[in-house]
């Protein structure tokens, strides 16, 4: 995925951050992380597992971006928070 088209999912979570569908794909993801034990934490210092249960549309852009780096990182080989990273990310891709 190059820069512009990051700006543009970026820009468009930000538009979309209280969207129910938006929220769903980004609870599904952090818990899919928690079940998978990924470590990662995002730029505020505040780690997924507190995030996934207090999750708000403040916090959507910051899941957008672990799921570009889950779905960029090679290291990450589970097919399952590969998916819901891809899925996140398909959300805000136009139709």
């Amino acid at each position: 995925m190059d820069d512009k088209k990051t700006t543009e999912l970026m820009a468009k979570c930000e538009a979309m951050k209280d969207d129910p569908t938006l929220m769903k794909e980004c609870k599904d993801m952090l818990e899919t992380m928690v079940e998978k034990r990924v470590e990662m934490e995002d730029e505020s210092g505040q780690t997924y597992t507190n995030m996934v249960e207090n999750i708000s549309a403040e916090d959507v852009p910051n899941i957008l971006v672990m799921a570009l780096k889950i779905a960029r990182n090679d290291k990450i080989k589970d097919p399952e928070i590969k998916n819901a990273a891809e899925r996140l990310i398909r959300t805000l891709e136009p139709l």
